[in-house]
């Protein structure tokens, strides 16, 4: 995705600064790159503007054909309500979703096929894999739960490996909703199952010598918040990590203003990259809900 970004940015600077067209793929590489570095009616190249302008959140979507567009800002009463791009990122997350489950539910048949038999795969890998292994015969109730945070989360993930798009899970006040989420889910099935009382006595294993209780009390409670943080920083860090890279990379061609650089190493390195992201992207996406199946079945089966 930021590759096709700088490259259209490139030769759109080197348009205006009046280079040759060479043909050649070797020589219009190296005019874009000496234009953007020269920066005649932009600055000098900044690897820093360039790389955060990819992985932060902004006002602004930029769409093929049309360039940037402002998003506006909604007025409720007193407070403004901003529409930022990884917000509408999660719109189009949510549409898709619909779509995908319209799709899957559209045709029932005794054989599965299409798109029905993908998403009973992952419903299946869900309730099999993540629910009923880490929480037991009571994790059933909590597959829907699951398999939408999966969902989403995947969804996320992939939608920003697409050209002109961005990825919502990259930003710090998506994973932290989720890790909200996720804290909630924990605490209400842990009172649920052994009650109030019960759930929080639960934090303190049974039979702990009295004179560890002032010790081990505010380590358990703290622990309560330490499992969706880090919920919330490795979802954030593995997602924000890959665009860095690829971003680094793209960046090392207009720092050192030469084509090689792109043609022998920005471009495989950084398709080796998507590669990686494309892999991070399920793999994130599991490990979340897999975690906070884990963290759910630790609170309805205490160990004492």
């Amino acid at each position: 995705m930021m590759a096709q970004e700088a490259a259209g940015h490139a030769a759109e600077t080197a348009a205006a600064a009046g280079t040759p067209a060479v043909e050649g793929g070797a020589h219009a590489a190296a005019g874009a790159v000496h234009a953007v570095a020269e920066g005649a009616h932009e600055g000098p190249f900044q690897a820093g503007d360039f790389i955060f302008h990819h992985i932060l959140d902004s006002q602004s979507l930029e769409l093929p054909f049309v360039g940037e567009v402002h998003l506006p800002t909604l007025h409720i009463g007193p407070w403004a309500l901003p529409i930022t791009k990884h917000a509408v990122m999660m719109w189009i997350v949510f549409a898709l979703v619909v779509l995908v489950l319209w799709l899957a539910t559209r045709r029932r048949s005794t054989a599965p096929r299409g798109m029905h038999n993908v998403m009973e795969a992952i419903v299946v890998f869900v309730r099999d894999d993540l629910a009923r292994k880490n929480i037991g015969h009571e994790g059933d109730r909590f597959v829907p739960y699951l398999l939408s945070t999966f969902v989403f989360i995947l969804f996320c993930n992939l939608l920003g490996l697409f050209p002109y798009m961005a990825t919502a899970t990259g930003n710090i006040g998506v994973t932290a909703g989720l890790a909200g989420m996720a804290f909630i889910m924990i605490q209400v099935s842990g009172m649920r199952e052994h009650g109030v009382v019960g759930h929080f006595r639960n934090l303190v294993p049974h039979g702990l010598p009295i004179w560890l209780m002032p010790i081990m009390i505010p380590v358990e409670i703290l622990g309560l918040f330490t499992k969706p943080f880090a919920l919330c920083v490795r979802l954030f860090a593995n997602m924000t990590a890959g665009h860095v890279v690829i971003a680094s990379l793209i960046g090392m061609v207009f720092i050192l203003q030469k084509w090689w650089v792109g043609a022998i190493l920005t471009v495989p390195f950084a398709l080796f990259i998507n590669g990686i992201e494309l892999l991070v992207a399920f793999l994130q996406a599991y490990i979340f809900t897999m975690l906070t199946s884990l963290f759910i079945g630790m609170t309805v089966h205490p160990s004492h």
